[in-house]
């Protein structure tokens, strides 16, 4: 896993990824869901994961329970996967920090509330 400071030098190119959103899967991106799993060959079970949307489209996606990551193998989606890890620690260092069910909570609301900008 690469840290988060090799994550920033390098040049992940978020050209591409003008319109990324890092969030919490709801029920609506089920099919999205399976049919990403699908395309990456696995099988999703209907658990919580996070989600890499570009544009309207489900790139990647990795489960909380510390599942593998799946995600559109025609795209590259490497990078996307190693933030999506990423996250997953944040809220799992939140969640043991102490924070309790609370603290999660108000983690993952930030989450859904993340979108990463657009690169100059």
């Amino acid at each position: 896993m690469i840290s988060r400071d090799e994550l920033a030098d390098r040049s992940i190119g978020m050209s591409s990824y003008a319109d990324l959103t890092l969030r919490l899967s709801t029920e609506d991106d089920a099919l999205a869901l399976g049919r990403l799993a699908q395309l990456d060959d696995t099988l999703y079970d209907g658990s919580s994961v996070l989600v890499a949307q570009v544009g309207q489209e489900l790139v990647a996606a990795l489960p909380l329970d510390g599942g593998a990551a799946f995600a559109d193998p025609f795209r590259p989606s490497a990078e996307l996967v190693e933030l999506l890890r990423l996250r997953r620690a944040q809220i799992a260092a939140a969640e043991s920090a102490g924070r309790g069910v609370s603290g999660a909570r108000r983690a993952v609301r930030r989450l859904r509330r993340y979108r990463a900008p657009a690169s100059a």
